[in-house]
């Protein structure tokens, strides 16, 4: 959507200044880590070389890095780091070796670091920022992807590889996430990570079962099935879903606005004409695309009131869903980087990885979020690639004060 208005510009300063403070102590306290960390029963038992609290920094910092050696990766974290409050008896010198970060990294599972991201990520919007709500609510979007995994036997048996015609196989397996993000600030707020044999409805099942009123979660049409719909308002949260041309909702009543109010039923499973129908609202428009072409589009919404919410302004919220395909761009084309696949070898290891680069992702967006409330700017203005620029060299100079 075009924005419109002056905004004070984002400075390489202001960012710098931010960046200062200490992105992985400051988004992630040692205190989060240790509480998460005790509560996997990681805590060590003895001292090591590599304790837990730092080998969960490193996932985060490895995906900072994602084209680096652990060696590497590890150097700049330990000169990045100040090792206060007992850190400095337990930072490895000289350097350990991969072996050793591979079986800290074992030690240490998916779990804390999956703990971590949920203790941590949280929306971001703050309420100025109109972009980020319709209605009052906070503006959501689910959605999935897929990404590339070493290629291991064991990796191969628990994430599958998808098919890519003619009977061949892609070249490496693949891990499946669905997420949810706030389409105004891009953070990952709620994710979750399957094998690419369980697609992506099923695996947003768990996602949606921790929706909460307040929010408006936004989805494309391949997500829609009745029973999908009625779990998500079930939770309180509102909903603004596309829905295919195959699905026909019962006209009640035309509105003022032009849009309907209807009634949905299922057409197929146990018992399916027994169930109650849902009433909804139904928005119908075109976009054109060219000379003598367009698309239409047909959503359907919970905010049944047009005095609450307009059907220029749905439409216009609706296309703001597309801004979660970027936060994938941003995962795996930026962070990640083009054609590099994630090198954990193990499906524990992968999944530690999955939530390391996400606590990554979240870390960075803060620090946007952040940047553009203090300098009062739209964030959709602040660069990703900038502000993972500054961190990548934050983390190597040292400015990461606990």
């Amino acid at each position: 959507m075009p924005r419109s208005g002056w905004r004070k510009p984002v400075t390489d300063r202001r960012l710098s200044d931010l960046v200062s403070v200490g992105l992985l102590t400051r988004v992630f306290p040692p205190g989060v880590v240790d509480e998460v960390i005790a509560r996997a029963g990681r805590t060590e038992q003895r001292s090591r070389v590599l304790p837990a609290r730092v080998v969960a920094y490193f996932t985060i910092a490895m995906a900072l890095n994602a084209q680096d050696s652990y060696e590497d990766v590890f150097a700049d974290l330990v000169e990045g780091l100040s090792w206060a409050s007992g850190w400095e008896d337990q930072a490895a010198s000289p350097s350990p070796s991969p072996s050793a970060i591979f079986q800290a990294r074992a030690r240490l599972g998916a779990d804390p670091v999956e703990a971590l991201f949920r203790t941590v990520a949280m929306p971001l919007a703050r309420p100025e920022w109109d972009d980020s709500w319709l209605a009052g609510r906070r503006l959501l979007a689910i959605d999935g992807t897929t990404v590339d995994i070493a290629d291991t036997p064991v990796n191969d048996a628990e994430f599958g590889r998808p098919g890519v015609g003619r009977g061949e196989q892609a070249a490496y397996p693949q891990a499946r996430v669905v997420a949810v993000a706030e389409t105004g600030t891009h953070a990952v707020v709620d994710a979750v990570i399957g094998d690419t044999g369980t697609g992506e409805t099923t695996l947003a099942g768990q996602l949606i079962d921790r929706l909460r009123p307040g929010v408006v979660l936004m989805a494309d049409r391949g997500f829609y099935s009745f029973r999908l719909w009625r779990r998500a308002q079930d939770t309180g949260a509102d909903l603004l879903w596309r829905i295919r041309a195959n699905v026909k909702p019962r006209h009640v009543q035309t509105l003022p606005d032009g849009t309907w109010l209807a009634d949905i039923s299922p057409s197929s499973g146990p018992g399916w004409r027994e169930v109650q129908p849902v009433r909804v609202r139904v928005i119908d428009y075109e976009i054109s695309t060219g000379e003598n072409t367009s698309n239409g589009y047909r959503l359907l919404t919970t905010l049944t009131d047009p005095g609450e919410a307009r059907a220029e302004d749905l439409a216009a919220a609706y296309h703001r869903r597309w801004e979660i395909e970027s936060v994938f761009d941003e995962l795996k084309t930026h962070q990640r980087g083009p054609r590099i696949v994630l090198r954990s070898k193990s499906p524990d290891l992968v999944r530690q990885e999955i939530w390391g680069h996400l606590c990554c992702h979240y870390a960075i967006r803060s620090l946007m979020a952040d940047t553009a409330s203090h300098s009062g700017a739209d964030p959709g203005r602040v660069s990703f690639v900038k502000a993972l620029r500054l961190c990548r060299r934050s983390l190597t100079q040292g400015d990461f004060p606990p």
